[in-house]
């Protein structure tokens, strides 16, 4: 009827969903099609990836995180999935989707003062990696024990094999360090300017090594001579840092086939891959407890079964079974004294200036 007002009921309003209302899903696309990569150089969000099986000198593809990977951090060694354009061409874009599981991780505390936050925070600095080489000169600077020591414990905690690799060899000789080192059974290659490296080329073959090392030791003099091409690659992966200079962050470099054969393609082993990790000048150990540590000493083992459970194996500690180990002939006294110097070493409690070795080894 004209003039007559209408009514409204329920089925006239409409109400419009608020965005907290909306349904949403944990679904997350699977990414069958993603593309395997290794992570070689990580920079303000940037990310340098190459495929592992491509080739001496593979594309450097440059990625970011995407947002279903949350919090989870991604680091240099990283074997990732690669989505988008992952030609490699300048100016492209890929995401990772996935972090693989890893099989190792080194890690490093920001400080030793564990009763401060930032003393506790771990950060990890490689991933994946079989093998931390650990370079230090015979002579100009003198070998620093101290800084092997806290290597040493770095490496036994994330379950890597160590190795020394003693540069300058021909200014000095590796007796006092060797000696020093002798009940570690730790495995050592001497380095002098010329030398043939086809025994370290050896050790690192098929493996992911880390080269860590003080400034002088002559490391990255080794890492040249190892990849000729070395400083053209840094150059190119740090072109997604924008210009940004690579020495002070890690990067992985592919090594060169080498032997008859290479340059025909015909090799049957696999090089292997260095990172290079020259940001890195001393490990910050209050993250590994001495349990952490006895990993690398498997004859001290079964001697800490009876322990009480806060027992920190030093020789402070009255009650500790390691001494009784050792003296029923277990296990060598001088394996006991080294594991305890790399407690003493992870607590800080050896001055890495002052103390001195065999007359003249610095700590």
């Amino acid at each position: 009827m004209p003039g007559r007002k209408r009514e409204y009921d329920e089925d006239d309003v409409r109400v419009r969903p608020g965005r907290s209302s909306r349904p949403r899903t944990r679904t997350r696309p699977k990414h069958d099609d993603a593309t395997d990569a290794l992570v070689i150089t990580v920079d303000r969000g940037r990310y340098g990836c190459v495929q592992e099986d491509t080739g001496a000198e593979p594309e450097v593809i440059t990625a970011m995180r995407a947002r279903e990977l949350g919090r989870k951090s991604v680091v240099v060694g990283d074997r990732v999935a690669l989505v988008g354009d992952v030609s490699g061409d300048a100016g492209s874009l890929a995401r990772i989707v996935r972090i693989g599981e890893r099989t190792s991780v080194l890690r490093r505390t920001a400080d030793d003062d564990d009763t401060t936050p930032e003393g506790r925070l771990e950060r990890v600095v490689v991933a994946n990696a079989d093998q931390l080489v650990i370079v230090s000169a015979l002579s100009d600077p003198p070998p620093r024990t101290g800084f092997i020591d806290r290597c040493l414990v770095a490496a036994y905690d994330a379950d890597i094999e160590p190795l020394l690799c003693l540069t300058k060899a021909d200014l000095a000789g590796p007796e006092q360090v060797l000696d020093y080192y002798a009940e570690l059974d730790l495995p050592h290659v001497l380095i002098r300017p010329g030398s043939d490296l086809a025994e370290l080329r050896e050790r690192l073959a098929g493996r992911i090594s880390v080269l860590v090392g003080h400034s002088g030791v002559g490391k990255s003099t080794l890492v040249n001579r190892l990849v000729p091409a070395a400083l053209r690659a840094v150059g190119v992966v740090s072109a997604i840092g924008k210009g940004r200079h690579t020495s002070t962050s890690a990067v992985a470099l592919r090594l060169p086939a080498v032997g008859p054969g290479a340059k025909k393609g015909k090799v049957h082993k696999d090089p292997g891959w260095i990172i290079d990790t020259p940001g890195i000048r001393s490990f910050g150990l209050a993250h590994v407890s001495a349990e952490s540590l006895l990993h690398g000493f498997a004859d001290l083992v079964e001697g800490t079964l009876e322990d009480q459970p806060n027992c920190g194996h030093t020789a402070a500690d009255a009650d500790c079974k390691l001494d009784a180990w050792v003296a029923a002939g277990h296990a060598d006294r001088r394996r006991l004294d080294s594991y305890r110097r790399l407690l003493a070493s992870r607590a800080g409690d050896l001055d890495s200036r002052d103390h001195q070795v065999d007359g003249g080894l610095s700590a």
